[in-house]
This record gives structure tokens, C-alpha cells and sequence, in this order.
């Protein structure tokens, strides 16, 4: 059983780190940030958000089944 939810989190994980923009292009979402200083706004800010709190959650996760 957690070797499925691992599985159902890194898909979910992957998917998220896909959604993030990359380098000078706003990855999935379009468009050229044009600086330096990128700050992050809208659906990007809760991709970000999310992407961390998968992060964590699929660490916990790892842990706990190397533990078991």
C-alpha cells in the first residue's frame, strides 16, 4: 500500500516539476519573463507551493518505507 501512494506522488510530483517555468521562458504557461528578477504570480505561485509540499510529502513517504 505505500509503495502505490509513493507511486501516485511522484507521478503527481513529476507533473508539477513539468508545469514550472524554465530558464527565460514561463514554461507551460507562455510568454518571456524578460529579467532577472522573476516573481512568481497566480496558478505559477500554487504550482510552486504544491511542488514543495509533494516534495516533502513524498520524502516523509521514502522514510517511512525504508524504515518498514
Amino acid at each position: 500500500m505505500l509503495d502505490l501512494i509513493i507511486i501516485v506522488i511522484a507521478i503527481i510530483l513529476t507533473i508539477l516539476i513539468l508545469l514550472q517555468p524554465r530558464g527565460e521562458m514561463s514554461g507551460i504557461f507562455g510568454g518571456w519573463s524578460g529579467s532577472f528578477y522573476y516573481k512568481r504570480r497566480g496558478i505559477e505561485k500554487y504550482v510552486f507551493y504544491l511542488t514543495i509540499f509533494f516534495s516533502a510529502i513524498f520524502l516523509i513517504f521514502s522514510l517511512l518505507r525504508a524504515i518498514v
